[in-house]
């Protein structure tokens, strides 16, 4: 999409072209609105992703800096400190992170990836980056090891050898361990890949090399020889040493561990099968599923702790995965709700050769982080305060408020931590690095995730931390226990009939208001008082479309005709006069909503408490369709739901229904689309020319304003995010999944030419706007895509401000519905709320996602809103009326104000935004947002500096626009739509917020505001503290006399260059990260700064040094060869005469 570059002053402005972007300025009025945003206040940058890291595939622990590391299958690495410190980085390729090991208390962490690369990340800053990079090319990397503090790293392959890397330059040593050498010249069998490698805890010389076939090998690096091999029939998963360095155990496939004395070598002390049952005739126990790993950690008053994953009997079927923790003669077993991934016991000392202790012990799961508390009986688990639980159950849609009111993260806090479990650990969560960042903003945040199994969750995200609040169970509305015979009405959307679709609240008021899959619309308040509610208030709810003509017997077109469409009320009230109400008993085979309502008692606690609920009814045995929008105005005291067949308006203080209407009846007789009844032959007429307009009969004007595909499938509700229906068309349309924002069911794609005319049976219509399409069928199922309730002048000429709402349309249409509000106080109670629809405000290419008023300074009129009150007062009756009379606060502009004084009605499709003058009804600005692509999210915001247009488009773009001017101010390619997730979840939210779930467990924030952009690194935490690095075990005098404490070895003597020689450059090829040495010197701070600092320098001198003695070298070897030329020649010449020359 090509970047805009119109930017010329407001006034006086024509059209250029029809292509580019037009801003037109109504002739009759001159308006001026002094716009302060520009595009300098805007930039993108992510800010922060917070959840549970998607697909993990290893982790690893710093015990000095305690800060724990995890890697997951598409090259990600998240990394935790204490709560609120935590960090997202990633791997250019993408690949799965096999291995993770800390640089002990040296801020830096070196990751092992699929693809055979080697990485060196740099935590010292706040945005951890890649020092060094090794790429191998002919051998797999299997696995890596680290001993502390030691600068040699590890790694086995695939083919069974062990190279060694230099963790400072990046470079490998020529010293390789290769796997002929290490197993017996006998044995003709390839050992298999490395699994393990670790030195002995007391011997730094000697090395433990495990292969997969079952092959151990102790190696002694001076004599580069095998001191023992130790040899077991089973394959080997892991080995752990005990810290004495005389012992350590292996794990197996066979569900065994075996235990080696170190220089016992024919077979192991001790064969233990934890899971395996124990025949009693001495024979082997059953084989069980394999150990993938093995802990061997000891403690100085006790027994020592043997902690291993899997290794269950095979009969055990359908048990979980469980984690086994033995300890002397106690066996554990604690079930996991999911796959173990890995597991770590963190223990006090870093040293492998002292007496481990271990206190907690951390799982990490497919899905989830546990840590296990060693030290207390029963190993209760700790309570977890990173936001991990994001994915509890898959997240169908979410809001975002930046800057609400200030007392509602208090109140939502006190009612959710009523809501804790309880049996958690007493003692501080054990991941307590790093520190916490500076923040700037001082604005409350809130997320709100709506979820398949009906929760609905509210989010602390206020500066960049994120904090469970509370969480609202809508279920528990509904009867869970079906009856057979609900089973027809039931299997609409039967997976998750519960699903959240749509959420709309009022911050202010506390009042929420949640529509689910099931065609049901919830409406909730907010108390802090438990109550017991009898008898759940029910509302049902008709919309249809009767249909007078079957299908012609011919089959030829296919089309049904339909007059009319039935409004219908609920049985309990009427509405207005012109709408009679239907009784609800009706004999057609329907009237029966998708879920049923509980007919016990339902106890509430504080918080969210249902207060109403709404249920469309299936009609003539077709269930109800999907709602595609939904509104609320606490200070009216409405809520307005709209699907494809027309729009409710509930008044929820009387708990009626106010307003039932068709589509086609907002309209009234101004109907733009001639939707007469007609005759079946004229129908298939019509039917068979929808090829022909696409093929090219319609101006180019209709082609562009592109067919919409509505979702109107009767057979599955659910698809809006599972992608069921009419994935198919819709993939091949867009090449995307087809999960659904409820507001982006109308997605405008253009089929491709010569498309068939789509099948009404499929319940998938394709339009054009054309007016030679006036088929019946096809304009009924416009469908309402948004709502906006405001004070503003409903009709043209009007002078003074009333309540209206005014309804978006999917064709693009937006039309004005006027209020008549009852007066405030008892009478609002009693007289019924009287709404007439006032005609069409203005028409758009594509459907209308967001309206937004502003008044005539250019500032965006804020919503009308009653303030939170207790609903549940317990005091006498006279108390809770003057609660019940308290008038709303309509913050609108006042009504006294002077006439010519007009209002800006900013309205958005998914192609172009308008701007409309009001009450003159004159549209002084329009805005072609995008040609090629369409707007997946759309809303008008606050900045700090002004008001404006925010919109994510599908081709990945971010945009702003400013008001009421329509000016591009900021235009990113932000990312490629590759998932509909992104879609469904993309929120804006005012001053420069918006998020989006990147993954289905994680939430990616983002910033479009330069202000928040510039203040971000301070807002960041820091996940290096400069800590002191324990002292060392005491090796005691007796030991220190004899021997027997730990040997140490001069690593750099053996691996260096001089002894070892050059490694093979084919081997691995080394990239310098975008920091190189430069990055090296700018993280060195501290005294450990210093220290990197003089080994650098050192390195350097070293460097220079080594150049001046090869030259010096390659000098005198000149010389030499030179001295020895002349010599022979001297000798060849010494018996000639000179006469002989």
């Amino acid at each position: 999409m090509k970047k805009f570059n119109i930017r010329k002053v407001l006034d006086g402005l024509k059209e250029v072209s029809s292509s580019a972007p037009s801003v037109q300025v109504g002739p009759q009025e001159n308006h001026l609105v002094q716009e302060t945003i520009q595009s300098e206040h805007f930039q993108l940058c992510k800010t922060v992703r917070h959840g549970f890291p998607y697909q993990p595939s290893s982790m690893a622990f710093d015990p000095v800096q305690k800060i724990l590391a995890m890697g997951t299958q598409s090259g990600a690495l998240r990394l935790f400190g204490r709560p609120g410190v935590e960090c997202y980085c990633q791997h250019e390729s993408g690949a799965a992170v096999i291995q993770l090991q800390f640089l002990i208390n040296e801020g830096a962490l070196v990751s092992a990836l699929a693809d055979d690369s080697v990485h060196l990340w740099n935590l010292r800053q706040k945005r951890p980056a890649i020092l060094h990079s090794l790429k191998f090319s002919k051998e797999r990397i299997t696995f890596c090891h680290l001993p502390f503090q030691s600068k040699w790293l590890y790694i086995g392959t695939e083919r069974g050898n062990i190279h060694i890397v230099n963790v400072e330059s990046f470079t490998l040593s020529g010293y390789v361990i290769m796997w002929n050498k290490a197993i017996e010249l006998s044995s003709k069998a390839h050992p298999g890949p490395v699994v393990h490698i670790s030195d002995n805890p007391m011997d730094e010389g000697k090395l433990i090399i495990g292969f997969e076939s079952g092959i151990v090998v102790l190696w002694d690096l001076k004599s580069k020889k095998a001191d023992y091999r130790y040899t077991y029939d089973e394959a080997i998963h892991s080995v752990a040493w005990h810290h004495e360095g005389k012992q350590f155990i292996c794990s197996h496939s066979d569900g065994t561990l075996t235990i080696w004395n170190v220089r016992g070598q024919g077979k192991p002390v001790q064969t233990i099968t934890p899971h395996g049952k124990q025949p009693k005739d001495g024979k082997k126990p059953e084989p069980c599923k394999p150990i993938l790993k093995v802990e061997y950690k000891t403690t100085r008053s006790g027994e020592p702790f043997i902690i291993l994953s899997g290794g269950l009997s095979y009969d055990t079927v359908g048990r979980r995965p469980c984690l086994t923790i033995m300890h002397g003669k106690s066996t554990a077993v604690l079930e996991m709700d999911y796959p173990i991934v890995d597991f770590l016991t963190l223990c006090e000392t870093p040293y492998p050769n002292d007496f481990q202790e271990p206190y907690a012990v951390v799982v990490l799961l497919e899905k989830d982080l546990v840590v296990i508390d060693l030290a207390q009986n029963g190993y209760p688990i700790f309570e977890n305060p990173y936001p991990l639980t994001i994915h509890e159950s898959p997240v169908t849609c979410c809001e975002y408020f930046a800057d609400c009111p200030v007392d509602l993260i208090p109140a939502l806090y006190s009612v959710g931590s009523r809501q804790k479990r309880q049996g958690f650990s007493k003692k501080e969560w054990p991941i307590s690095g790093g520190n916490w960042g500076q923040s700037t903003q001082s604005y409350p945040e809130i997320i709100i995730t709506g979820h398949a199994d009906g929760t609905v969750k509210f989010w602390d995200a206020s500066a960049i931390m994120l904090q469970v609040l509370y969480k609202l169970k809508t279920a528990k509305v509904f009867d869970r226990n079906r009856s057979k015979e609900d089973k027809g009405s039931m299997e609409v959307s039967d997976e998750d009939p519960f699903a959240i679709q749509i959420m709309a609240w009022c911050p202010e008021s506390r009042m929420l208001c949640v529509a689910g899959v099931s065609a049901n619309v919830l409406i909730y308040r907010f108390s802090k008082l438990e109550v017991t509610t009898e008898v759940v208030q029910l509302l049902e709810v008709r919309m249809q479309y009767e249909l007078n003509d079957i299908e012609s017997p011919d089959g030829a077109g296919g089309e049904q005709t339909s007059a009319h469409p039935t409004p219908g009320a609920s049985p309990q009230t009427s509405g207005p006069p012109s709408h009679p109400s239907t009784s609800s008993n009706n004999s057609d085979g329907g009237n029966i909503p998708c879920l049923k309502v509980r007919s016990t008692p339902l106890k509430q606690s504080p918080g969210y408490q249902v207060d109403l609920v709404v249920q469309l009814v299936w009609v003539g045995g077709e269930p109800p369709q999907p709602i595609t929008s939904l509104a609320m105005n606490s200070s009216y005291g409405l809520v307005v739901f709209g699907n494809s067949n027309g729009l409710a308006v509930v008044d929820y203080i009387q708990k009626t229904v106010v307003l039932n209407l068709g589509t086609v009846e907002l309209y009234g007789s101004n109907d733009p689309y001639q939707r007469q009844p007609r005759s079946p032959r004229k129908t298939r007429q019509a039917s068979g020319g929808l090829c022909d307009i696409n093929e090219g009969s319609a101006t180019s004007e209709d082609r562009c304003k592109s067919p919409t595909s509505v979702l109107t499938s009767n057979s599955n509700l659910q698809q809006f995010y599972n992608g069921g229906g009419r994935g198919a068309r819709m993939s091949r349309k867009l090449s995307l999944p087809t999960e659904l924002k409820p507001d982006l069911v109308l997605l405008s794609v253009c089929p491709p030419r010569g498309a068939n005319p789509l099948d009404h049976r499929d319940n998938s219509f394709s339009r054009s706007r054309s007016s030679s399409v006036t088929s019946i069928d096809k304009e009924a199922r416009e469908s309402i895509s948004s709502f906006h309730f405001s004070d503003t002048y409903a009709r043209k000429g009007d002078c003074t401000m009333t309540p209206c709402l005014y309804v978006g349309t999917s064709l693009g249409t937006v039309l004005a519905l006027a209020i008549m509000m009852p007066p405030a106080g008892e009478q609002r109670q009693l007289q019924p709320v009287i709404i007439s629809p006032t005609g069409m405000l203005v028409r758009l290419k594509g459907s209308i996602l967001r309206m937004a008023f502003l008044d005539s300074s250019g500032s965006l009129v804020p919503h009308a809103y009653e303030p939170w009150f207790e609903p549940n007062v317990t005091t006498d009756g006279e108390e809770r009326e003057k609660v019940r009379k308290r008038r709303p606060v309509s913050v609108s502009p006042s009504t006294s104000q002077e006439l010519n004084e007009s209002l800006y009605a900013v309205v958005c499709s998914e192609k172009q935004a308008k701007v409309m003058s009001l009450p003159s009804q004159t549209c002084i600005y329009k805005h072609s947002i995008t040609e090629t692509s369409f707007i997946l999210r759309v809303d008008v915001v606050m900045m700090s500096q002004g008001v404006c247009v925010a919109c994510f488009c599908a081709n990945g773009h971010i945009m702003t626009l400013s008001v009421p001017g329509l000016r591009p101010l900021m235009d990113i390619n932000y990312l490629p739509l590759t998932d509909m997730r992104i879609a469904r979840t993309f929120c804006f939210a005012n001053l420069g917020q918006a998020m989006y779930l990147c993954s289905p467990t994680e939430v990616q924030r983002i910033t479009y505001s330069q202000e928040i952009c510039e203040n971000l690194q301070e807002m960041l935490g820091e996940l290096f503290t400069p800590v002191e690095t324990p002292e060392a075990p005491n090796r005691g005098f007796f030991k220190g006399l004899f021997g027997g404490g730990a040997q140490s070895l001069d690593r750099e003597e053996l691996f260096g260059e001089v002894a070892a020689g050059k490694a093979s450059r084919s081997l691995a090829q080394h990239i310098p990260g975008p920091g190189g040495i430069e990055g090296m010197k700018g993280a060195a701070s501290g005294v450990v700064g210093e220290l990197a600092r003089a080994r650098i320098a050192l390195d350097e001198r070293g460097q220079k040094l080594g150049e001046l003695e090869d030259r010096t070298a390659a000098m005198m070897a000149s010389a030499d060869s030179f001295s020895k030329h002349a010599h022979d020649m001297m000798l060849k010449c010494k018996d000639k005469k000179w006469y002989q020359f």
